[in-house]
């Protein structure tokens, strides 16, 4: 892949995640469909972190704490500041994907625990598949609080 086919994947992905989760407001941030599970804020938090996650780990090492990361979406309980989190996030997954050359992305992680000696741009995948996972949870979240989800690949 090439830093601006990664770019256009990512700010992709961001506008299929702000258009499937709109009906999700502020007043929903504390909504969890059962307890234990991730709030709505929390839910957001935990995307925006793993984008985060796999920007940073693209070309550096893999952030291992669970415990401490869970700790930190779970201290999230505004939805606002999951959104910001999870803008900050894909603008900073961007940053990486231009900051790098295609070569560079086809180039193999060494040996890990998360993505094996797999080409660099892989984590692309993983994190396209993981959002577009969670914001199918959160499309069940708005059908749980009464609320429509839209489409997300496209306005009606």
């Amino acid at each position: 892949m090439t830093p601006e086919e990664i770019k256009e994947a990512l700010v992709k992905m961001r506008e299929y995640f702000a258009r499937s989760t709109r009906p999700l407001a502020e007043e929903h941030s504390g909504f969890a469909p059962k307890e234990g599970l991730f709030t709505v804020a929390g839910l957001v938090a935990h995307v925006a972190q793993t984008v985060e996650w796999f920007a940073n780990s693209a070309f550096g090492d893999w952030r291992m704490e669970f415990e401490a990361m869970e700790k930190e979406v779970r201290s999230v309980t505004s939805l606002q500041e999951a959104r910001a989190w999870f803008d900050r996030a894909v603008d900073q997954a961007i940053c990486v994907a231009q900051a790098h050359t295609a070569e560079e992305w086809a180039s193999l992680f060494p040996p890990n625990p998360i993505m094996g000696e797999a080409p660099r741009a892989s984590v692309i995948g993983a994190v396209l598949d993981h959002t577009a996972h969670h914001r199918g949870a959160l499309t069940v979240y708005q059908r749980l609080l009464g609320l429509t989800p839209p489409m997300p690949y496209m306005d009606m």
